[in-house]
């Protein structure tokens, strides 16, 4: 997340076209990465699940079928990256921005196979209760992203100035370099136990529809999420590329506050699986509870930073008079639907710790897709006339799908982790 910052605060400084660009490239590349990537996500629950019953050895061949699914659904991806011009123009965004955007989407595809890898390495350690390799790596990213934006933005050593496009090739080069680096680490430290490269396997049509059956709907459930978020700033796209500049400001603030809820929501799913896994279904449930009253309480404190600090960030971003203005009024809005985002996304996660997946999946089709984008195309798209918003019509969509998915999972996970407590006492709960 925070690369994506870099991105659009360099890219801002460019103008609102370019940054613009960067963030209709951006809202299709990462809901469609996050939909293969969850499927990738099968490895975390499945992992875990071994973890806690002294199964790893048997990882391995899990992270082998599962990269298989990674390498079908990456070649896809890079397809549909490298061809997707004519949506934009179908879709009526500004038009001065369709090349930026179309450019940015080229280079990026470069960087999918390789963070697709990265991600199901990633997935392994983190099912292992090994956290610190993503953020080690993930973070010497973030790092190395400064110097190689201006680099290809700017020009220099032989490369062009890129502008905007250039935000996509760093990136895919840093995805390239993340993927060296988590298969270093897995090869040669103690995740070694998985036996990840200890041989080759064919694809096995049979494991990999497992893995396909219990991911599909972790992928759909982000897509589902994230997706509404990336059509929404299609919709605004028609507003102007200073509104689609502002939009995307506060996008990137939200996003990179709700990175510690999703972080504790990973944490919930690998604590709440090894617990599964081991059979101890009272400190499965406990886990839950405990992180999503953890994720309250920082609700409140992001909150507060929110209301307080946010037009300042606003004004680190850009220092057009018009954008700044439409960003921090939208601020208020993020602030208000902040606690029920940061509970949905631990709710979630802990009902993927006890591989509960198809069931949110569809809950979050309704709140994110029934709810919000109606609510949003009354409001912002203008259906009827006198109740049209702007811009803050979507936002009010997007807070409305959150706080029914937040309470609805909740009530889910209340319900399917007493069920699991109560019915599996003194009974061992099979690794699925």
């Amino acid at each position: 997340m925070g690369m994506g910052v870099v991105d659009t605060v360099m890219a801002g400084r460019l103008g609102a076209v370019n940054l613009a660009g960067v963030a209709l490239g951006g809202v299709v590349f990462w809901p469609l990465l996050l939909l293969v990537a969850g499927v990738v996500m099968a490895l975390t629950p499945t992992v875990s699940q071994l973890h806690g019953s002294g199964r790893s050895h048997e990882a391995g061949e899990a992270v082998r079928q599962v990269l298989w699914i990674a390498l079908v659904g990456g070649l896809l991806l890079t397809l549909l990256f490298r061809n997707i011009e004519p949506v934009y123009h179908l879709i009526g965004v500004d038009a001065q921005t369709i090349p930026i955007t179309v450019k940015y989407l080229s280079a990026i595809s470069w960087g999918v196979l390789p963070v697709l890898g990265y991600f199901a390495l990633r997935y392994l350690c983190e099912g292992l209760s090994w956290t610190a390799p993503a953020m080690v790596i993930s973070g010497v990213g973030l790092l190395l992203k400064v110097p190689l934006n201006y680099w290809f933005i700017y020009g220099g050593w032989g490369i062009p100035a890129l502008g905007g496009e250039g935000c996509g090739w760093s990136s895919a080069v840093i995805m390239s370099l993340q993927f060296i680096a988590i298969c270093l680490v897995v090869r040669s430290s103690r995740v070694a136990v998985a036996g990840v490269f200890r041989r080759f396997s064919w694809p096995d049509m049979k494991a990999i529809w497992r893995y396909t059956k219990l991911g599909l709907p972790i992928g759909m459930s982000t897509f589902a999420e994230f997706g509404i978020f990336s059509l929404m700033t299609l919709l605004i796209g028609r507003l102007g590329a200073e509104t689609v500049a502002a939009h995307q400001i506060v996008n990137n603030i939200s996003g990179l506050v709700f990175m510690v809820p999703l972080g504790l929501g990973m944490a919930t799913s690998i604590r709440v699986g090894f617990n599964v896994g081991a059979n101890d279904l009272s400190a499965a449930r406990r886990s839950g509870w405990v992180a999503i009253g953890a994720s309250f309480g920082f609700a409140l404190v992001a909150v507060t930073a929110l209301l307080t600090l946010g037009p300042w960030v606003v004004g680190l971003y850009s220092t057009e008079p018009e954008v700044v203005a439409v960003a921090t009024g939208l601020l208020l809005i993020v602030a208000v639907y902040q606690i029920f985002d940061d509970v949905q996304v631990i709710a979630m996660g802990a009902l993927r710790g006890y591989k509960d997946t198809t069931v949110p999946f569809l809950i979050a089709v309704v709140c994110y897709w029934l709810i919000s984008l109606p609510v949003a195309l009354v409001f912002g798209y203008g259906v009827f006339d006198g109740l049209q918003l702007g811009v803050s019509g979507y936002w009010i969509g997007l807070a409305c799908g959150l706080i029914c998915a937040a309470l609805i999972l909740v009530t889910r996970f209340n319900r399917v982790s007493k069920q699991y407590a109560q019915a599996a006492k003194g009974e061992q709960v099979p690794v699925v």
